[in-house]
């Protein structure tokens, strides 16, 4: 195998339970929570449900649970079914480097497995662990140049996949090389009006990984090169091999860590507009705005307000990756949340006055400062004349501004309380929290069944 897979197959089956910190621990649970929270307040989305009725009618062997149900269905479709539903509200965690993505998209690949294969606990927190450093290590070193972020996914998602399914060192380099092979997908994805696909490209990602895993432990080959050969990944992002140093471990800080959580729904460059103008809008009445100016980083003018859809969006998809759309919404509502993406109001007339008084820019010394660091600035011109302006460097949420236990535990509920009411929130919060302890996930699943009528 080539030096890349070598590097993340070893590094991935070398990584332990007894050798993550506390605090890896600790994050695991917090993003598991996280994630489950953006699944269960998913539910009804049109996306979810296509997914699962897909899903249902596949039988598997071992078969994993539908999140949400009692249905079981086979690892891989369980594992796209259940990802479709995380990344539904785009309110799951993020991490930015050179390239970027949703690392959690890849927990449905770990449950799903470890739901099929009846794994235990710190089994799962150790899998968990192990994706989010190859995903996040190959982020650190990898721009995705026009390709999606499921590189990063189905790599990770193979290495946590993996470890669930008890892979040795050659058949993990086989998984990853399977799984990477046939799943680089396109960028064009997040162009122009987004559709369904947004949420699910990382799912198929997923799907992907978690069969190249299943291939991998009866004993199917990869392609020994899938990085550094010839037509391998590197000389299709036209990138020098990168030069590798290890997972996290003794004085080497686990990735998971460095992750964001969202406070909003909505796609991460908006997060910081959508806080500014939360702060700022009881000084100014929005009836007397004239002008509403954004100054912000590169990647995130083109990626929420360079293209015509996101000043007139369509769709839920393009909605939460528009910035016009919701600082609008966050100034009329005071609030952005899963409710501001109804058709009705995406749509709302009443909203295209105000989406036409902004101006999104880009500020070159924050875009100098990115990815460290999420600059906006927001600047609101009355029509007397004053100026009301807000700036942040670190947006709530952002892994140098966390969110507490606390506001995780809040967010959760927000987002789950209608579907699994408040009981059934506090035994998914206590299933959580005792997941070292656990020898099976059963519990967790049966706590989050949604009952309807």
């Amino acid at each position: 195998m080539d030096a890349t897979t070598e590097f993340l197959s070893d590094c991935a089956c070398r990584l332990a339970y007894e050798g993550l910190s506390p605090e890896a621990v600790h994050q695991v649970k917090r993003t598991l929570i996280d994630t489950l929270g953006c699944g269960a307040g998913a539910f009804d989305g049109e996306p979810a449900a296509i997914a699962r009725r897909m899903a249902s009618r596949v039988n598997g062997d071992p078969p994993a649970r539908i999140l949400g149900t009692r249905q079981r269905t086979s690892m891989d479709l369980a594992a796209f079914a259940n990802t479709a539903l995380v990344r539904y509200l785009d309110c799951n965690d993020t991490y930015a480097a050179r390239g970027t993505g949703h690392p959690s998209d890849m927990i449905p690949a770990v449950l799903a497995t470890a739901d099929g294969r009846g794994a235990g606990g710190r089994d799962v927190i150790a899998a968990i662990a192990a994706a989010y450093e190859a995903f996040c290590r190959l982020a650190d070193k990898v721009p995705l140049k026009g390709w999606d972020q499921g590189i990063f996914v189905a790599v990770g998602a193979a290495c946590g996949a993996g470890k669930i399914l008890g892979l040795d060192r050659a058949a993990m380099g086989h998984a990853i090389s399977i799984a990477i092979t046939s799943g680089v997908p396109l960028g064009v994805t997040r162009i122009g009006e987004l559709s369904m696909w947004k949420g699910c490209a990382t799912a198929a990602a997923v799907r992907t990984a978690v069969f190249a895993a299943g291939l991998a432990a009866e004993g199917m080959t990869g392609p020994g090169a899938p990085f550094e050969g010839r037509d391998g990944l590197w000389q299709q992002l036209a990138l020098e091999a990168p030069k590798w140093e290890r997972f996290g471990g003794g004085d080497e800080s686990f990735r998971i860590t460095d992750t964001s959580f969202k406070a909003y729904p909505s796609v991460v460059h908006t997060q910081g507009p959508i806080g500014l103008v939360l702060e700022i809008r009881n000084q100014i009445p929005v009836a007397q705005i004239e002008s509403i100016r954004v100054a912000t980083y590169a990647e995130a003018v083109r990626r929420t307000a360079a293209e015509a859809e996101k000043w007139d969006p369509a769709t839920r998809e393009t909605a939460d990756h528009s910035t016009p759309f919701l600082v609008a919404a966050a100034l009329q509502d005071g609030e952005v949340t899963p409710a501001t993406f109804a058709h009705a109001r995406i749509k709302d007339p009443a909203l295209r006055p105000l989406m036409k008084k902004l101006t999104v820019v880009e500020d070159r010394e924050f875009t100098r400062r990115y990815p460290g660091e999420s600059c906006t600035r927001v600047e609101v011109t009355t029509t007397d004349g004053r100026q009301v302006a807000a700036e942040t460097r670190h947006p709530k949420g952002h892994y140098r501004n966390p969110l507490t236990d606390g506001e995780v535990e809040w967010k959760f509920r927000g987002l789950a309380s209608t579907a699994l009411g408040a009981q059934g929130c506090g035994r998914v919060l206590a299933e959580v929290a005792s997941l070292d302890r656990a020898s099976t996930l059963d519990a967790l699943f049966e706590s989050l069944v949604i009952s309807r009528g």
